[in-house]
C-alpha cells in the first residue's frame, strides 16, 4: 500500500496547563521593556513641552522647529508673533503655532548671535 496509517498520539504525552502561560511570559516581559524605555520617556518630554509651552509670554526667546529664532511680540490662544528680524519700516513678524516652538532661549541670547 502507498500510504501508511496514522494512529493517535498516547494519553501520555499530554503537556501541563502552566506551559501556555510560561510561552506568554517574553512577550509580556517585552512589552513592560518596551513601555519602560521608548513610551514613559516619550510622554514625560511630551508634558514638559506642554508645560513650556503653556508658560511662554512677550519677550521670552525661542527656536522653533524649522531652526527661526527670535523674540515673542503677541501671545495668542494658539499663535505667537515673534519678530525675527528688524527691517527698515519696523520688526519684521512671523505668525507661528505654539506647537512649533522647540525650545526657550535664556535672556540675551539673540543680541549674541
Amino acid at each position: 500500500m502507498l500510504i501508511s496509517n496514522a494512529y493517535a498520539q498516547t494519553a501520555g504525552a499530554t503537556s501541563d496547563a502552566g506551559g501556555g502561560l510560561m510561552g506568554f511570559l517574553p512577550i509580556i516581559l517585552m512589552f513592560v521593556v518596551m513601555y519602560f524605555l521608548m513610551i514613559r520617556p516619550q510622554t514625560k518630554k511630551a508634558k514638559e513641552h506642554q508645560k513650556m509651552v503653556g508658560e511662554l509670554q512677550k519677550g521670552d526667546e525661542i527656536v522653533t522647529q524649522g531652526g527661526i529664532a527670535g523674540r515673542i511680540a503677541k501671545v495668542g490662544e494658539n499663535y505667537l508673533s515673534v519678530e525675527v528680524a528688524e527691517g527698515k519700516d519696523g520688526p519684521v513678524t512671523l505668525q507661528i503655532q505654539k506647537n512649533a516652538v522647540a525650545a526657550l532661549l535664556p535672556k540675551g541670547t539673540l543680541k549674541n548671535l
